[in-house]
Order: structure tokens, then C-alpha cells, then sequence
């Protein structure tokens, strides 16, 4: 049997179908991946982190220190319940806590197809290590915080993905890739 082989070069709009939206924990490629797949099915990438640091014109950092974690995560539900109700074609990557709220949750999975980018804690230790930007992840053991994270949300992205990708050991393009041809099998 002949396997087709994906050029991520060639254009696939023809074959879109829908909104992906992209979950996961930090450091998992959201935004990286994000891009590639948005560029390569020519609709607008959107990351709901960006829109919030857009519309507060201050960081996630700040938002934190003023608002707390409570108060972020009403303006991410905000962020998400408005890129739901617009009802457009678009790749969104969300933050690592988005799908802690059911609200979201059920948005997400209205809009189109979720994929989970599944990482282990020891590939997030590599990539965040010197990552000052999270607010979450300012703390002294960084790796017992990664693993408690992991440990609520693995099981919500889960539930609510219709897709899961394992990253470890891949590169963005083979990520791409498997994220396509899934989405070329869907219904």
C-alpha cells in the first residue's frame, strides 16, 4: 500500500472544513503550531492570550498581580465566549487554563475541532525553563508545578478534544502534518 505523503507547502484550502482550535498545556506549541496550520489553510490565526494582552494593553503577568488568577480567567471566558459568538473560520490557540471552565469548554467544541497537543512534563521543563512570562510558573520547584498542572488538566483536554497529538520528540512540521491529515479524515 502507497501512503500519500502531506507537503505542508502545497495549499489545502479546498479541504478546510471548519474552525481548529488548538489546547494544551504550556509549552506544548499552541501558538507555534498555530501559525503554521493557519498560514498552510490561509484563514486567520487567533490566540486568546494576544487579544486579551490587546484589549488590557498590559501582560498576563500584570493581570495576574492586579487581578489575580480569578480575574485572568473571566477575561479569557470573555475572550473566548465573543470568538464563539462571531462564528468565523480561524486556527485559535488558547492559554493552558482555558478549558478549566465549562463555559469555554463548550464554546471551543461549538466552534470546531479541538485538538489536544499532549506534552510530557519533562519536554515542558526543556522548553520553559527560562520562561519569565508565566505567571504560573514563578514559583521554586517548577517541576512539581508542572506536574500538578498536568495532573488537573490532562484529563479536561481529554475530555473536550476530538483529536489528541502527542509532541514529544516532534518537530512543528510533523505536528502539522498528523494535525492535517486528521482533520482531512474528519466528518
Amino acid at each position: 500500500m502507497v501512503q500519500r505523503t502531506v507537503n505542508p507547502l502545497l495549499p489545502v484550502a479546498d479541504d478546510y472544513r471548519g474552525s481548529l482550535i488548538l489546547v494544551g498545556p504550556m509549552g506544548s506549541g499552541k501558538s507555534t503550531i498555530g501559525r503554521l496550520l493557519a498560514a498552510r489553510l490561509h484563514v486567520p490565526f487567533v490566540d486568546s492570550d494576544a487579544i486579551i494582552l490587546e484589549n488590557t494593553g498590559v501582560s498576563i503577568n500584570t493581570i495576574f498581580e492586579i487581578e489575580g488568577e480569578a480575574g485572568f480567567r473571566l477575561r479569557e471566558s470573555r475572550v473566548i465566549a465573543e470568538l464563539a459568538a462571531k462564528a468565523g473560520t480561524m486556527v485559535l490557540a488558547t492559554g493552558g487554563g482555558a478549558v478549566l471552565s465549562a463555559a469555554n469548554r463548550e464554546h471551543l467544541r461549538g466552534m470546531g475541532r479541538v485538538v489536544y497537543l499532549d506534552v510530557s512534563v519533562e519536554e515542558q521543563l526543556k522548553r520553559l525553563r527560562q520562561d519569565r512570562s508565566r505567571p504560573l510558573l514563578q514559583v521554586a520547584d517548577l517541576e512539581q508545578r508542572l506536574r500538578s498542572l498536568a495532573e488537573i488538566r490532562n484529563p479536561i483536554y481529554r475530555e473536550t478534544a476530538h483529536w489528541r497529538i502527542k509532541t514529544d520528540g516532534l518537530r512543528a512540521d510533523q505536528v502539522l502534518r498528523r494535525i492535517l491529515r486528521f482533520h482531512r479524515q474528519a466528518p
